[in-house]
């Protein structure tokens, strides 16, 4: 598989090749408001009607317990059953997200991954599974038929063909919530605004366009990654306070200067700020091939020799013609793809590059390889 060679400008509203003014952003989509979150519930339950996929119960003994554990809630006993050998049933972690104000009687998704050896959840039926959160107490209960995506087949020669996942699935509105989450929006006076990515830049203009939208000393700065705002104490007047609030436009700041390498697949991302000092580059390759070409030499009939095999090693030694291009100082993102591209870099020869021109200095931007 090919090196993806990719050159991105990280900005907002700029075409490639082009620095201009970055364009408003709503507060909803730069910042969240604190305490408005969603809570991580999970469960332990058990997937029946499988068809035959299910876990090795003699493998997996949790299985067969919790079966035995449910048959004796619905009043049966399994204790004179002998050895139970089950393969349409499979034991499953289920996970959701608790949304941010979630009311008893809504239905959200669940997510329900095998733990034992089953070799696929498709068919499966999930059955009643309470959801607790990280405090112990019960937030949903989970029941509903899978939809996975995955698919396992094998055949009786060994044989087998896997496709995507087929031990995780989910239950589309899977479960039903019984508990709410208090969720505070703020203190008694104020709501906060968490910005996504701190920045003293765009918490300065987040302040300034309330201040500017709502009247002056509204709003406050109190960090790179969290501003104040004073907002009505009567819950309804605040829910409205905060429908305006999320709605006004921000001017976010620039990030810093990065050039983010990614060593497995070859993508190279470099940001709209990266900006080269004067340098003159030249990058080669040297190739290096071997052909072996055995040779057998075959003797006469009936004069009693042996066939004999002489090896034969072509070597051939081929350096790439690169030519040199030059920096000239403060070149932009343009400048740069141009110039890679005009002596047609590999993504190994770039990162090469880049990592030459911070070495000498020369790369005035972050170089993060991931």
């Amino acid at each position: 598989m090919r090196h993806l060679l990719i050159f991105l400008l990280i900005g907002i509203g700029l075409p490639l090749g082009s620095v201009g003014i970055a364009q408003a952003d709503r507060i909803k989509d730069l910042a969240t408001f604190a305490g408005v979150r969603d809570n991580q519930i999970i469960g332990y339950g058990i997937v029946v009607g499988l068809p035959g996929t299910g876990d090795q119960t003699t493998q997996v003994p949790f299985t067969l317990q919790s079966i035995q554990n449910m048959l004796a809630r619905q009043g049966l006993s399994t204790a004179g059953a002998g050895n139970v050998q089950l393969k349409n049933v499979a034991a499953v972690i289920v996970t959701a997200n608790l949304p941010p104000f979630a009311k008893p009687g809504q239905q959200i998704d669940v997510t329900v991954s095998s733990i034992g050896n089953a070799k696929s959840l498709r068919g499966g039926e999930l059955l009643m599974t309470p959801l607790k959160g990280v405090d112990g107490q019960i937030y949903a209960i989970a029941q509903g038929s899978l939809l996975v995506g995955g698919l396992d087949v094998s055949g009786k020669d060994g044989s087998r063909i896997t496709v995507n996942i087929p031990t995780a699935g989910r239950v589309p509105n899977g479960a039903l919530v019984e508990r709410s989450v208090v969720s505070s929006m703020g203190g008694a006076n104020s709501v906060y605004l968490d910005l996504n990515s701190p920045d003293f830049t765009t918490a300065k203009n987040m302040e300034q366009a309330i201040n500017k939208a709502l009247g002056g000393g509204v709003a406050e700065a109190v960090d790179g990654g969290t501003v104040r705002v004073r907002a009505p104490q009567d819950p309804n007047q605040r829910v409205s306070f905060m429908s305006v609030l999320e709605g006004i436009d921000v001017t976010p700041g620039e990030g810093s200067a990065k050039v983010v390498v990614n060593a497995r697949t070859g993508t190279v991302v470099i940001g709209q700020n990266v900006r080269i000092e004067a340098a003159a580059v030249s990058h080669g390759d040297l190739t290096v091939t071997i052909k072996e070409n055995n040779q057998v030499s075959q003797p006469a009939p009936f004069s009693q020799g042996q066939t004999v095999v002489t090896p034969n090693s072509q070597l051939g030694v081929k350096e790439g013609k690169k030519r040199a291009f030059l920096f000239n100082p403060g070149v932009t993102l343009n400048d740069i793809v141009k110039a890679v591209n005009a002596v047609g870099a590999s993504p190994s020869d770039l990162v090469a590059i880049l990592e030459a021109l911070k070495s000498a200095g020369a790369l005035k931007a972050q170089l993060i390889v991931i």
